[in-house]
């Protein structure tokens, strides 16, 4: 062996970590229970703020929620309405002129009721104009009148006014006369 290799000792070759220092270093330091306390109090105040801030969060979502449903029951007609305008204003302009052709005027009534009928379809409104001799259905009609005819009884004989539908619910039932046996 050489002289620098006597010298050098095996701690020089292999330096080891203090295990004093080692052992400090895996123990958690000790806490007072001032300190312990002091930290539990942050936590609860943390966690405080976080459940007033879910809180406040939920109380926002349920106020725009009933305003959105709000907004919706006030402003459900207006795409309905958009659809009778045009309707409006075809009545004002036959009111306007002054035709004495009185075909004219029918043929724009009719052009003005396709119209109507157009924005009834686009609101999801349907006609209930039931023909003569179907079967009373009370569900979609209302009986005025029953009277004897050569028709099976409870079949419609004539209508008195058009029902209407709005998306699958009654709005008015047609009214009927119904036939009686003689």
């Amino acid at each position: 062996m050489t002289q620098e290799n006597q010298n050098s000792s095996p701690e020089q070759e292999n330096p080891a970590v203090d295990p004093v220092a080692e052992s400090a270093a895996e123990t958690p330091a000790v806490k007072t229970p001032e300190q312990e306390i002091a930290e539990l109090n942050q936590k609860v105040s943390e966690l405080q703020d976080n459940f007033l801030r879910a809180k406040a969060e939920g109380e926002n979502i349920r106020r725009r929620a009933v305003e959105d449903i709000a907004k919706a029951h006030k402003f459900a007609i207006e795409s309905f309405a958009e659809h009778l305008v045009p309707v409006t204003d075809s009545l004002y302009a036959a009111l306007s002129t002054d035709a004495g052709d009185a075909k004219a005027f029918k043929e724009g009534l009719e052009i003005t009721l396709k119209q109507l009928l157009s924005a009834f379809e686009k609101g999801r409104m349907t006609e209930i104009n039931p023909a003569l001799g179907d079967k009373f259905d009370p569900h979609h009609h209302q009986a005025i009148a029953s009277v004897p005819s050569e028709q099976e009884s409870n079949t419609v004989v004539s209508v008195l006014q058009r029902g209407y539908t709005v998306a699958d619910r009654i709005l008015r039932p047609a009214l009927v006369t119904v036939s009686a046996p003689k």
